[in-house]
């Protein structure tokens, strides 16, 4: 897949993408736990104040919906001290291995570090410590709640 042809977006300067961004969110997280679509549209609505905290990337082919990755205040309730979090990081699977998701996950942290954070943090299943770790996300804890998951963080340098 080449990459050049591939751009992140702030949602809100392509909003055409909220569909495809609120399904794939849902359908990878929420679905299976049984929230409905709507949940996740309202939450994801909440990042297109121009005022927004939240704020969510969208990588694309042109009109071809390509991944996504999202700035949120608080992505794990265990660790409510911590803010702000890298969430619903997602690549569509024919765009998988190319870089795509780990440029996006970049740029979110990026952004969210401009924002004047210290740190921001991102939390994954034990089986994306790797891909975490290569794009230089430091990991600071492991085993976290009933999903056990890894928790890292990325500082401003």
């Amino acid at each position: 897949m080449n990459n050049h042809t591939i751009t992140v977006s702030d949602l809100r300067d392509a909003p055409h993408f909220f569909d495809d961004v609120a399904d794939r969110i849902w359908r990878a997280w929420w679905e299976p736990q049984g929230f409905p679509l709507d949940h996740i549209s309202g939450l994801l609505e909440e990042s297109l104040a121009h005022d927004a905290e939240a704020l969510c990337l969208v990588a694309h082919d042109g009109d071809r919906f390509v991944g996504t990755a999202s700035v949120i205040a608080s992505d794990l309730e265990e660790r409510p001290d911590l803010t702000p979090w890298v969430a619903a990081v997602w690549v569509d699977p024919p765009f998988r291995g190319s870089g795509i998701g780990g440029d996006i996950v970049l740029k979110a942290a990026r952004a969210a570090l401009r924002t004047g954070a210290k740190a921001v943090h991102l939390c994954a299943l034990p089986g994306k410590r790797a891909f975490y770790e290569r794009l230089g996300w430091r990991l600071d804890e492991t085993d976290v709640g009933e999903d056990r998951l890894d928790v890292f963080s990325m500082r401003r340098t």
